[in-house]
């Protein structure tokens, strides 16, 4: 038997047909055109999902149920996506409309505790019953498992790690917040952090990487220069170790997860962001006198997890 999952995203449909071990065995994607009305997307997002089936030579009678992924706030009992400014849908009843489609169940929830969900079923936090996702991207997004299951609160709009306040009165946010952990610790905040230092610091071989060139900056270039010995990429380092380590002691002193997972675009620079980020932790956080720490490590889904992840959620009902 077969699970279908799918990652909508605000630039494209991702969909797999997955087997009961988390495997994928065949994908596809297409644009999803955000700016089109919904029933567009969703009859572009069945249509994916039938070209998929056909590509395996398998029957839909074979298939268990449709997971589906998507930014925004779902109510995951009825299927609707509440909200989703990605993808400027409101109280759209994804389950209802696919439904038309396939006649078999459709599951929804949040992108980011579907990939929590993949990491816990088939990734870095396989086999734990209590983990947390933190991934480092644009934003920061995070997914909660708690006793082999996502949690996301009563509305099913929690786990926004993100928005945790770590800086009183501090940076503005989107959000409308100030101070937001994101403001200071995504891979956003980093590239910010590069160049302010980079400006201030015209010796910096952070300056020589990019010609001073300031769009070219990414998260990675700080490091690149810290492994060179600048000391300009050490003390930004450093600062947003500062940061990342405040927000991730917060997550354990509230949940004490087994593990946390660190995952996005930042995740990839794997054991030299971990490494000082681990000793910052085990030293500062509240459980650090005696008791077995929670074990920091890299995400291994990548860009599946989305896919692999929605996936899990037929799996988990079945």
């Amino acid at each position: 038997m077969y699970y279908i999952g799918v990652d909508l995203g605000g630039t494209s449909i991702k969909a797999g047909v997955v087997n009961t071990d988390g495997v994928i065995l065949y994908k596809d994607k297409m644009p999803t055109k955000p700016e089109r009305d919904s029933f567009f997307i969703i009859k572009d997002m069945a249509s994916l999902i039938t070209e998929i089936i056909s590509h395996l030579n398998i029957s839909i009678e074979e298939v268990l149920g449709i997971g589906i992924g998507s930014p925004g706030t779902p109510d995951v009992k009825s299927g609707v996506l509440l909200y989703s400014n990605n993808l400027n849908f409101e109280n759209v009843s994804i389950r209802e409309e696919l439904s038309k489609y396939f006649d078999i169940p459709v599951y929804l929830d949040n992108d980011a505790n579907v990939a929590a969900l993949a990491e816990s079923e088939v990734g870095a936090s396989k086999n734990v019953d209590n983990s947390v996702l933190v991934t480092l991207g644009t934003g920061i997004g995070g997914g909660i498992i708690i006793d082999n299951k996502i949690y996301s609160g009563f509305n099913n709009a929690g786990s926004e790690l993100g928005h945790m306040i770590i800086m009183q009165n501090g940076l503005q946010c989107s959000c409308g917040q100030k101070g937001c952990f994101e403001k200071y610790a995504s891979a956003s905040a980093l590239v910010s952090q590069t160049i302010e230092a980079a400006k201030k610091n015209p010796g910096s071989l952070i300056n020589t990487l990019v010609n001073f060139d300031y769009d070219m900056v990414n998260a990675r270039t700080v490091f690149e220069a810290e492994k060179q010995n600048d000391e300009t990429a050490k003390q930004v380092i450093r600062q947003y170790l500062e940061y990342l380590s405040t927000g991730i002691i917060n997550i354990i002193n509230i949940l004490f997860p087994e593990y946390i997972v660190i995952g996005g675009g930042l995740g990839n620079e794997g054991e030299n962001l971990l490494i000082p980020l681990r000793k910052i932790v085990n030293e500062t956080a509240y459980t650090s006198h005696g008791i077995v720490p929670t074990k920091i490590v890299s995400a291994k889904m990548g860009n599946d997890a989305g896919i692999v992840g929605a996936a899990m959620l037929v799996k988990k009902n079945n």
